[in-house]
């Protein structure tokens, strides 16, 4: 979201970040050179911005992941993955003068993180340099990790406590509609979004700044400083004594609230194969989010009653299973389901989005395939078919980076 502007309200409009990796042409190893993709003529290393197709280019804590984001709130969703297709299919240019491309998926599948981690070393590197010294970002749950954030403003203090109960509620299913990280270490994990699973554990020396994952049933702005931002910085102190953390993007629930512009940003998201699934999955997050604020299901006072354990230990089931999810009465009931109409995740998304969207659009196709083929990691799986060897995942995963760089979903055999 634009930080210069007056705040947005409602659905306004939308910030979208998505992260891939750089990987060799040849064998798809990782590639760190994010910084001469990023260098400019002066030697800086700031982002790369591109207005005509509303897109940015920046850095993140390692370098082989580039990260592109909307140059400021998106008024629409629709035009979104045009843009990042062009912008993907610029960066693949300039990649390739160093036999070098992006690659899609939230996890790297054989990536070992311990030899091959290089963290970035330019402007912001204060930062980078305190986490490696708290946390060793030479782990999977740091170094190996690719997601879609999705940022959606609030104008008001009431705007931002309906906000944030709905997205409380929406977050426990989003894994089952986007898991994309099944193979680490070139195994199959057994979990369907291996990513979430890592990054619940990365933290865990300072847990107070990651919570339950699930945030706390906080709808005011004193609480969440009180109760969220003010405990974090406590409990980092002691280790970040020069205070290069004290910031609220220190906080790593898989939503956090940005009051810098006025936003919440999701990020339990695992990144898809291509940005018109990316998009996608963010389209039906949002649709499902307006549900509650819309009061469509369930009040406000009641949505605000749904504790953080109950939908934290859903949201754990549910990074395991995905889809195949089995669905609790009591989390039904907040959509106006019973048990006895709707068994799993995939049933439950699929009765949501012929609700509220009976006319998707440019997001049948994609919503489509998730909704009948299973989720990335599903398809991912099915084309694995238990041959974890380098060539076979090399081939699979060449064939991920072609959907990428054509932006077309990736189906199963």
């Amino acid at each position: 979201m634009d930080e210069d502007c007056s705040p947005l309200h409602l659905f306004e409009g939308y910030g979208i970040e998505l992260e891939y990796m750089i990987v060799k042409q040849d064998t798809l190893d990782i590639l760190p050179i994010s910084d001469k993709i990023l260098s400019i003529d002066s030697g800086d290393y700031s982002p790369e911005t591109f207005p005509l197709n509303q897109i940015s280019w920046s850095n993140e804590l390692v370098l082989h992941l580039l990260e592109f984001k909307t140059n400021g709130p998106a008024s629409t969703l629709e035009a979104l993955p045009e843009y990042f297709r062009l912008n993907i299919q610029h960066a693949n240019e300039k990649l390739a003068s160093y036999q070098a491309k992006l690659m899609p998926t939230a996890m790297h599948p054989w990536m070992n993180p311990l030899l091959e981690t290089h963290l970035w070393p330019h402007s912001y590197s204060e930062v980078y340099s305190t986490y490696n010294q708290i946390f060793n970002c030479q782990g999977h749950g740091w170094s190996n990790l690719q997601s879609m954030h999705i940022n959606l403003p609030f104008g008001n203090e009431e705007e931002f406590g309906r906000l944030h109960a709905a997205i409380r509620l929406v977050l426990p299913i989003l894994p089952a509609l986007a898991a994309s990280s099944p193979i680490v270490e070139s195994r199959i994990t057994g979990i369907m979004d291996t990513r979430m699973e890592i990054y619940r554990h990365n933290q865990e020396r300072v847990p107070e700044i990651i919570g339950k994952i699930i945030p706390e049933a906080i709808f005011t702005y004193a609480d969440y400083h009180h109760q969220i931002l003010e405990k974090s910085y406590a409990a980092i102190a002691p280790y970040d004594p020069d205070e290069n953390l004290r910031e609220e993007w220190l906080n790593s629930r898989g939503a956090i609230t940005r009051f810098s512009r006025n936003a919440i940003e999701i990020r339990v998201i695992d990144v898809q194969e291509c940005p018109l699934c990316d998009i996608a999955v963010a389209a039906a997050a949002v649709a499902i989010i307006k549900g509650f604020i819309e009061e469509r299901w369930t009040s406000w006072q009641a949505q605000k009653q749904i504790s953080t354990d109950f939908l934290s230990a859903l949201f754990l089931q549910s990074i395991k299973t995905a889809d195949a999810t089995l669905m609790p009465g009591e989390y039904l009931a907040c959509f106006g389901r019973k048990s006895s109409d709707v068994h799993t995740a995939r049933e439950l998304w699929k009765s949501l989005l012929h609700e509220v969207c009976p006319q998707p659009g440019i997001w049948q196709q994609p919503w489509e395939i998730m909704l009948t083929q299973g989720t990335l990691s599903q398809r991912i799986l099915c084309a694995v078919k238990n041959d974890t060897t380098r060539s076979h995942l090399t081939k699979i995963y060449e064939q991920l980076s072609q959907c990428l760089a054509n932006n077309r979903p990736f189906l199963a055999p």
